[in-house]
């Protein structure tokens, strides 16, 4: 499901952005599948730095772990960037660092929203008149 969504969102971005540039949908959909497994991975880094900080009992515990978050998400950019043109070449670019973030920022936030949308489509498939009562089991 995320793939799909990635794939319907960086297609928008090759439509309404000139620096974000796929020579078709079939390296639209591998760009999507690359950008799904390095923001995985860069939640996991985000994740970890998160708890790190969480968990520092000294200021300069603390800072290093600021440190390190600021690191992964500025790094994580560039990362994107660098892995799609190492994979790619010049077939697929995602523009700059600031195309790239704002790209990014709209892939987690449409993956979140059909994520919410789709749970709350299991909770109506248990009152399929829209009653607001479920069946007795």
């Amino acid at each position: 499901m995320d793939v799909f969504v990635y794939v319907v969102v960086l297609n928008l971005a090759i439509e309404y952005f000139p620096a974000v540039v796929s020579e078709g949908f079939t390296l639209s959909l591998l760009t999507a599948v690359l950008l799904k497994l390095s923001l995985e991975l860069v939640i996991v880094v985000k994740a970890r730095a998160v708890a790190r900080f969480r968990g520092a009992m000294s200021v300069h515990a603390k800072l290093t772990a600021v440190v390190l978050l600021w690191l992964a998400a500025a790094g994580s950019k560039i990362a994107v960037l660098e892995m799609v043109n190492l994979v790619f070449g010049d077939a697929v670019s995602l523009g700059g660092f600031a195309s790239v973030t704002l790209l990014v920022f709209s892939l987690l936030a449409s993956r979140s929203a059909v994520r919410r949308l789709l749970r709350g489509s299991d909770d109506a498939s248990s009152d399929p008149a829209g009653t607001g009562l479920t069946p007795a089991p």
